[in-house]
């Protein structure tokens, strides 16, 4: 979908890049100097969870100290991208990926219709919950972090935890730990200042080099293809230039990190756009805040790569991109 506002070149441009320049240079030097139940109040990054799934994530997401809100939305994120027909193929099944043995036993009615579905999220949802504060409550008494101890229980099974006194030593399991908290941080709301990316003014140094290409749908910046790109393509090539390695589609490029709010935006924010505000899922557009309400993307065909306000009905919210937050994206969603 196309962007409204463009700024031509010329003195003009000239004049706004020095302009965008100190903006970046201001921007980051403030941003320097920013420094039962459960009872986590860890609240969801608004538009992180799509809005079907909302309530039941945050309902269910305080089901025990161990647990909050956003780790298990990671945890749902993680396993089938929010695809509740998603079955993997070792038959893991449904919106949380329950194999069939360990859905007999713990999957739980959790809508009280009468039956326990493995393909209804409002039974999946409640029964991953349940299940993460079973397994927090077998590992309770094993020393170290109850929350890394119950994911790690999660992927290795209770036993492997107690023996080993914590997490287990497998790198398998100590990968999906660190991703599941990682990727937590982006469904989190933040609480605070959220730290500016380091790799940012690279990021967008390459974007700005790029400014006045061609757009092209599929664009990766190819030398077959004439160095152009799509929306997506730009960002993902802006981070690979500076070495983090981001998805290729917007969508999923949304998950790369904590989600700032209008107001605390940054130079080299990715910012996004969805056709429901509501709903990630729905993401249709990227590009590469530079400050001042503008950002660097390559709107669509028939347009040039260029400066855009951000400022549209359909702008969702901003991804301040991590090396951990992208390193922790799942590869490939389950089908």
């Amino acid at each position: 979908m196309g962007r409204k506002i463009w700024l031509g070149f010329g003195v003009g441009a000239g004049l706004f890049f020095s302009f965008i320049a100190l903006l970046v240079v201001g921007t980051f030097s403030a941003a320097a100097g920013l420094a039962g139940r459960g009872t986590n109040a860890v609240g969801l990054a608004k538009g992180a969870v799509p809005d079907v799934y909302q309530s039941l994530v945050r309902d269910w997401g305080d089901l025990c100290p161990a647990l909050n809100p956003a780790l298990l939305a990671a945890q749902l994120y993680q396993e089938s991208g929010w695809n509740p027909r998603a079955q993997s193929g070792a038959n893991a099944q449904g919106i949380a990926q329950f194999i069939p043995g360990t859905w007999a036993t713990h999957g739980i009615d959790g809508n009280g219709d009468g039956k326990a579905d493995v393909w209804d999220p409002q039974d999946a949802i409640p029964s991953a919950a349940q299940y993460d504060c079973d397994l927090a409550s077998y590992v309770k008494n094993v020393p170290g972090d109850v929350t890394d101890n119950m994911l790690a229980a999660y992927n290795a099974g209770a036993y492997a935890v107690i023996k080993a006194g914590g997490v287990p030593p497998y790198a398998e399991t100590q990968n999906y730990v660190k991703r599941i908290r990682t990727l937590e941080k982006s469904f989190a709301a933040p609480i605070g200042a959220v730290a500016p990316s380091q790799q940012a003014a690279g990021a967008i140094y390459f974007a700005q080099q790029r400014i006045g290409t061609p757009y092209l749908w599929g664009g990766e910046g190819t030398a077959a293809q004439d160095g152009r790109f799509d929306c997506s393509g730009l960002t993902q090539a802006a981070y690979a230039s500076v070495g983090i390695t981001l998805p290729r589609v917007a969508a999923d490029q949304w998950n790369a990190g904590p989600h700032p709010a209008r107001g605390e935006l940054l130079p080299g924010d990715l910012v996004f756009f969805a056709t429901n505000l509501s709903d990630p899922r729905t993401i249709h557009h990227v590009g590469i805040y530079v400050g001042g309400g503008h950002m660097i993307n390559a709107p669509h065909t028939g347009a040039l790569i260029r400066f855009d306000s951000i400022d549209g009905a359909d702008y969702i919210g901003a991804t301040r991109v991590t090396q951990d937050g992208a390193q922790a994206l799942p590869v490939a969603a389950a089908s």
